[in-house]
């Protein structure tokens, strides 16, 4: 595959495994974040809009998998997802910089939807939490 290449990214099980981890993952922090609005509705405009992704990342986000995410509390989630984040951006970026990009952008569109999802602006725990994630895909 080049560095342009977007039609094509190869990608063992367990990396696929991270992406959809770590993509719904950040949608379910931001539900979990945004408790005080709607989370249900955060949640599910979130996951709507990964199930709209195309391209690569849309072709493993829309494989049948299941994507178990463990925690009890808000932290002990973050503490699985942000680094699935980061982990997810360095191996596509392995793979050329279109992949990641398309990765951090499916993300970052999945947590607009979301965010628009509540009532009003979005309350500062779910702006913080898009901070959060949003610096986890960049710390790649």
């Amino acid at each position: 595959m080049t560095g342009t290449d977007t039609h094509t990214v190869t990608l063992t099980d367990q990396d696929k495994q991270t992406l959809r981890t770590a993509a719904y993952g950040a949608v379910s922090l931001l539900s979990a974040a945004g408790a005080a609005d709607s989370p249900h509705r955060i949640a599910t405009q979130g996951s709507i809009a990964l199930a709209s992704a195309t391209g690569p990342v849309g072709h493993v986000l829309a494989e049948k998998s299941k994507v178990v995410l463990k925690g009890r509390t808000t932290a002990e989630l973050a503490d699985a997802v942000l680094p699935a984040l980061t982990s997810t951006m360095t191996v596509l970026k392995e793979r050329g910089e279109a992949p990641a990009a398309d990765f951090r952008n499916t993300v970052l569109i999945a947590l607009e939807s979301a965010a628009r999802s509540a009532k009003g602006a979005p309350s500062p725990a779910v702006t913080d939490m898009i901070h959060k994630i949003t610096e986890a895909l960049d710390a790649a």
